[in-house]
């Protein structure tokens, strides 16, 4: 890309100074101190230095601006020059370094003598170019400021979303491991309260009672586990996890909101208590998203599955009208994302006919 840039920008330096040239003198008819070659051959050594212009910007510029002194060719150079300070130095050096090339003129004009131009003509033409070359050059610097703090804008939102999205999965992990402290103390305190029964049950051999000891031991070491390794991540006391027996309260309680949601439960029997629980907090989140992105508009919920088949759950709502965001353009559905997959399911969010549309399928595990 550089290489393309420094063609065109010797080019155009070449073919500006040949006008300057052919409109100033090209057949030196009118004698001077610098014969016409000089002129040109000057002009190009300095417009080929123009592939220095990113290196070493002032360098360039203050060689090529004293040779417009003695080569009006080399005029292509010094707006090439001009412009590289305008975009990689301040306002103020390629400010002083344009004022520099129009002091060069008279000392042209004096080497140069020639009836034919006026000095305030040439400095009207030139003073016009030059400031061309600085203007075009401050606004290239402002136009590649705006894109890099742009682009930094849009590297900075993409981490941060990156942020808010891991820590929607770490949050939703750490509520399942408490969910699943819940649970499991439960059942291993069961557990531990049979295996005493029957290890202080008279009717039943010894071997039952030593085993029945070794269970309920085991239990309690289990339980005690438990809680050193999932426990901590409890700030406070929770209430028992919902499941699905009380998607119908969510049901209720989104009509008090003054959605209209048409629940279809197809289910015969109710699924084991993980997929219940997720269930729930499917529904309770894809009701929240349709009331938050669709307010007024109707919600169709069905439940439908069964043992061997898998708990299907499906929310659909149409797009609102007055309502820029895409439904489930948050991180709510992150979370239940994440639920949906460490259950070991899979879900599926897409856009049919102006609806949107949540597809939910969990294992229905015995």
């Amino acid at each position: 890309m550089n290489g393309v840039r420094d063609v065109v920008a010797v080019g155009g330096a070449l073919g500006l100074g040949a006008l300057l040239v052919v409109v100033g003198d090209p057949t030196g008819e009118v004698p001077g101190l610098v014969p016409w070659q000089a002129d040109v051959a000057v002009g190009v050594l300095a417009c080929f230095g123009l592939v220095l212009r990113r290196r070493w910007p002032l360098g360039l510029a203050a060689v090529v601006v004293p040779l417009s002194a003695v080569s009006v060719m080399a005029s292509g150079a010094v707006l090439g020059a001009v412009f590289g300070l305008a975009l990689r130095r301040t306002f103020l050096v390629a400010l002083g370094f344009a004022l520099g090339y129009l002091a060069t003129i008279p000392v042209y004009l004096l080497m140069q003598p020639d009836p034919r131009h006026s000095l305030w003509t040439d400095l009207v033409v030139r003073g016009v170019l030059v400031s061309a070359a600085v203007g075009w050059g401050l606004y290239a610097r402002e136009r590649q400021a705006l894109i890099d703090h742009l682009g930094e804008r849009a590297d900075r939102a993409e981490a941060e979303q990156a942020a808010r999205i891991a820590g929607a999965r770490r949050d939703e992990r750490d509520r399942i491991a408490r969910e699943m402290h819940d649970v499991l103390a439960h059942r291993l305190s069961m557990i531990s309260l049979q295996a005493g029964a029957l290890e202080l049950h008279p009717a039943l051999p010894a071997e039952v009672h030593l085993a029945a000891g070794v269970v309920q031991t085991g239990a309690h070491e289990a339980l005690d586990e438990l809680r050193s390794v999932i426990g901590v991540l409890r700030d406070e006391p929770e209430p028992p996890q919902p499941g699905l027996a009380e998607v119908r309260d969510l049901v209720a309680d989104a009509h008090r909101c003054g959605s209209e949601v048409d629940f279809d439960d197809r289910l015969a029997t109710a699924p084991p208590g993980a997929a219940g629980r997720v269930a729930y907090r499917v529904v309770q989140e894809a009701l929240t998203n349709a009331r938050k992105h669709a307010p007024g508009r109707p919600v169709r919920l069905v439940l439908d599955g069964g043992p061997g088949e898998g708990l299907r759950i499906s929310v659909s709502n149409p797009f609102s009208v007055r309502s820029g965001s895409v439904p489930g353009s948050g991180l709510g559905l992150v979370g239940v994302a994440e639920r949906v997959e460490l259950a070991g399911g899979r879900l599926v969010r897409d856009t049919v006919d102006g609806w949107f549309r949540l597809e939910v399928l969990l294992p229905w595990l015995a």
